[in-house]
């Protein structure tokens, strides 16, 4: 963290010189993104609904991005600053409680939301040719790391970053995590696994690889990530879109294999928490392989979805995940669950349509149902689960306030995969509009 800082310092240092080179404030962007929140959760097999939730909250997100001064070293910086003002916080501090705050904003040690909650963070950057340097707050969306942006405010992560576009056709990327500031905290925290212990945590995440464009319909991707202490994963995918006679076909397939690394290799390790979800009374060594496939049928406004998921080995799907929302790319990764478990085997499917194509643009509507069995031991025999998604969207295609959204998010998770888990119908109301500034 010392280095980063030092960087960061030094490329502000350089910044401030060259402030005024062409580039750095001509191509400079700004906006301020403003989003209304109303979140409710009720869980449905709970004591005195200690568990369910209604918050509601303003979030205000402002991004700026510098261009680049001139010269064959080009340098810039970024800046995210966010701000989450309580509207309503879910409750108070009795017990037992009618509503359990916790969701959209950072509680009180005596269990209370706060009033609001802000956090923010820089980018340096640097471009060679085409290529470019990170360093600071990011908010990276790779097949081995994926930020959170489900609630109020997103989550963001402080590390490096190199991206290379030398080549055509070929996307290079690489970089280390260190920490991240969870979607409902402005505490920065260690890296660790769905099942490890609080405090077993890694500072290093390292990450690498690319995308490469074989033809302007298909796409191959490899990616590499290694969570020091926990988890080395590699993935594969391929990306292919078809044009049929009528309409088209997407088809996305996924691969990922996981194995322990540190730690988590040893007894000795996983005995202080470097552990990781899995069958019921595994090891808690990670052993996962999990593969996809994803087909898309479009035509006229209509998207119609099928998929398929397995998840194999003695651990649960490891990914970044601290315990306060996190985001595996995975098909099944939805509104409430992510279907990864043990064994777990998932299919899907989905209906979308755009009513553009009715006259009505900007409203767009899908339906998502998910269905999860074969999930490993227990005394209950077969586990399952199975979800269900309505989403709704409306954007103002004209007039003064054109570009504001509305959205309803509605879902339903059914399960016995614990005795722990609850059977859950949530609620998102999300009002939104994006101010340009520059």
């Amino acid at each position: 963290m010392k280095r980063s800082t030092l960087a960061l310092a030094v490329a502000f240092g350089i910044l401030a010189q060259q402030a005024g080179a062409a580039g750095f404030i001509e191509d400079s962007k700004a906006r301020l993104d403003l989003r209304n929140f109303y979140y409710d959760l009720n869980n449905k097999n709970t004591a005195n609904n200690n568990s369910e939730a209604n918050e509601w909250g303003q979030g205000f997100i402002f991004n700026y991005q510098s261009g680049f001064t001139e010269g064959t070293l080009g340098f810039g910086v970024d800046v995210i600053a966010l701000y989450g003002l309580r509207l309503d916080g879910g409750g108070d501090s009795s017990t037992p409680r009618d509503r359990a705050p916790g969701q959209l904003f950072p509680t009180e040690t005596d269990g209370s939301a706060v009033n609001d909650y802000s956090k923010a963070g820089a980018i340096a950057k640097l471009r060679v040719s085409r290529t470019e340097v990170r360093l600071g707050t990011l908010l990276p969306k790779l097949p081995v790391v994926n930020y959170n942006d489900g609630r109020l405010l997103s989550q963001t992560f402080e590390g490096g970053q190199i991206i290379s576009n030398e080549i055509d056709g070929l996307t290079l990327t690489g970089g280390q995590l260190e920490h991240t500031k969870t979607r409902s905290s402005t505490d920065d925290v260690g890296l660790r696994i769905g099942g490890s212990a609080a405090g077993a945590d890694s500072n290093k995440f390292h990450f690498a690889g690319g995308d490469y464009r074989i033809s302007k319909d298909l796409t191959a991707q490899y990616y590499y990530g290694n969570l020091d202490d926990y988890y080395k994963q590699h993935f594969l995918g391929l990306v292919h879109n078809l044009a049929l006679p009528a309409g088209s076909l997407k088809s996305d397939l996924r691969y990922f294999d996981s194995g322990s690394d540190g730690k988590n290799g040893s007894a000795a390790g996983r005995a202080q928490g470097y552990r990781s979800a899995g069958k019921p009374g595994f090891d808690g060594e990670v052993d996962n392989r999990t593969w996809s496939a994803l087909f898309t049928y479009s035509l006229s406004g209509h998207s119609l979805s099928a998929g398929y998921q397995q998840v194999s080995g003695d651990s649960a799907f490891p990914f970044l995940n601290q315990g306060d929302g996190s985001t595996a790319y995975l098909i099944t990764d939805r509104q409430i669950g992510k279907f990864l478990s043990a064994g777990e085997r998932t299919w899907l499917a989905e209906y979308a349509y755009d009513f553009a194509n009715a006259g009505v643009p900007g409203l767009k509507a899908s339906v998502t149902y998910l269905s999860g069995d074969n999930i490993e031991g227990g005394a209950q025999g077969d586990r399952k689960e199975w979800e269900r998604d309505f989403r709704l969207d409306y954007t103002l295609q004209d007039g003064a306030l054109k570009g504001l959204g509305f959205s309803w998010r509605n879902a339903s998770l059914r399960s016995n995969v614990a005795t722990t888990t609850t059977d859950a119908d949530e609620n998102r109301l999300i009002v939104s509009y994006s101010l340009p500034l520059l």
